[in-house]
């Protein structure tokens, strides 16, 4: 892509957005940057754009495909893209290689970022330069899609691909594409759930080496068997029970590959490693993490669709650790005689209803006291808590939108003990919740801060959410431990 001369209205001027800015000014752009909320930027009002001179736009994922800006651009035929499409045409030669880093896309529901996180890991543990880049955020390990791409010391590109990106994103052929599930989730932004699935299936589009599905999820499998990958890409089902020819998942407390990524001819089964070394993925007693186990399965089936060393990815996988604010013990009072003690367990990230599911599914029925509720973006809860009210000993509902999570247990549990939290004062929401949750805890149950909402009604992001929640269940613990 031959930028050089070239206007780019920059719509959105966050952190990729400002990257691309600099990158696309050092390339010769001609750059406008459009922010209603940012001092900096050159334009405060896209009516103040002179569209006669722009030839491409780069937009936000603040901005959904029916806001006039983009629709005008349209109008006039001047291509929309999202940072990931002009990260993609701008790429460079690797030092190392001479082309191109490859590119390893995984998009989701849920799951992603763990799954990038744990691709990187894998890779750099096989001697790849492998950084993390696109929609995530996990301190050092993230960087800006755009600067990724145009350096030539990377081998590997490990991207985080949201649906919002892959909408304005049209000429992707990455060596290797997940998808880990697909859930009701952004469907005002996308118009519905069918588009909402088909930008999410972008990623499957000419990938070159192995296109990976959770086959576990109707929705995935069909749209993994519509793709149209490149000549000799392979397909990989992972799934949480025995793989069938083509898959990979778990058998008699192994990894089982029958897709022939870990070494075996397709459809001959290879056991991989058994469960119980991947320490990260159960609880203390066994228990397995379903959600982390899924995330395991598809970056392990990405990592060895891609040609990497199988005993190399393997112990960097038992090594890895998840991420901050998935499913992590923070606190927890001294064992009892009977060696149970009462954990707080942070899974922040949980910001909808089948996150939260998965996080409630990790835990035995009647020990889960439930930190629940946030800005539930016109989600619904009834199915949700139907499903779990077995596992819900107690609930405490934070938030500013309470009512869809009320009338959820009203209709699907009403016999489930609930505390309401006033959203005011906002400063101690998280304190008073936590001590709410302790009152109804027990040795051998856990308070669970899962939300299936986002946190910004009333904190700055899941990550804000998860460290009040941390620092509170600390307090507690400090404050009623030994009682």
């Amino acid at each position: 892509m031959d930028i050089n001369g070239k206007t780019v209205v920059i719509a959105g001027l966050g952190v990729s957005g400002t990257s691309l800015g600099e990158v696309l000014r050092e390339l010769g752009a001609h750059v406008i940057g459009v922010d209603e909320r940012k001092p900096t930027a050159d334009l405060d009002s896209f009516d103040k754009v002179d569209w006669d001179r722009v030839d491409y736009v780069m937009s936000s994922p603040v901005f959904n495909p029916r806001t006039p800006f983009i629709l005008e651009a349209r109008r006039r035929g001047i291509p929309v893209m999202s940072e990931v499409e002009f990260a993609w045409r701008l790429r460079v030669d690797s030092r190392r290689t001479g082309r191109p880093a490859a590119w390893i896309g995984i998009t989701g529901t849920n799951g992603k970022t763990s799954t990038t996180e744990m691709t990187s890991v894998m890779l750099t543990a096989c001697g790849y330069d492998a950084p993390t880049a696109g929609n995530i955020a996990s301190g050092n390990m993230a960087m800006s899609l755009s600067r990724c791409a145009t350096n030539p010391e990377h081998d590997v590109l490990c991207v985080e691909l949201s649906s919002f990106q892959l909408h304005f994103t049209d000429s992707l052929a990455l060596d290797c594409a997940a998808i880990t599930n697909i859930a009701d989730d952004h469907l005002d932004w996308h118009g519905g759930r069918e588009n909402y699935a088909a930008d999410k299936a972008k990623v499957f589009h000419r990938a070159k080496r192995a296109l990976v599905y959770n086959a576990d999820d109707p929705v995935v499998t069909a749209k993994a068997l519509a793709a149209e990958p490149a000549e000799g890409c392979r397909r990989v089902g992972f799934t949480l029970g025995a793989p069938e020819a083509g898959q990979i998942g778990v058998e008699d407390g192994w990894i089982v590959d029958r897709s022939g990524v870990a070494g075996g001819e397709p459809g001959e089964t290879v056991r991989v490693a058994p469960i119980a070394e991947f320490t990260h993925l159960t609880e203390p007693d066994g228990t397995i993490y379903p959600h982390l186990l899924a995330d395991a399965l598809t970056a392990l089936a990405l990592v060895l669709g891609f040609g990497a060393d199988r005993d190399k990815a393997l112990e960097a996988l038992k090594g890895f650790r998840p991420g901050g604010h998935r499913i992590a013990t923070v606190a927890a009072t001294r064992p009892d005689a009977s060696g149970r003690a009462i954990r707080f367990v942070d899974d922040s990230k949980a910001t909808n209803a089948h996150a939260a599911n998965a996080s409630l599914s990790s835990f035995a029925d009647g020990s889960v006291v439930w930190i629940a509720g946030g800005l539930a973006k016109g989600s619904r809860f009834e199915h949700l808590v139907a499903d779990r009210k077995d596992t819900i000993k107690a609930a405490v509902i934070i938030g500013r939108d309470q009512q869809p999570m009320l009338d959820a247990f009203a209709a699907s549990s009403p016999e489930t003990p609930l505390t309401v939290i006033d959203p005011e004062p906002n400063d101690d929401v998280m304190a008073r919740a936590v001590e709410a949750a302790g009152s109804y805890a027990e040795p051998g149950d856990v308070v669970l801060m899962a939300p299936a909402c986002a946190s910004m009604d009333q904190f700055v992001s899941y990550a804000d959410r998860g460290d009040k929640f941390t620092d509170a269940a600390k307090r507690w613990v400090n404050a009623h431990d030994g009682r």
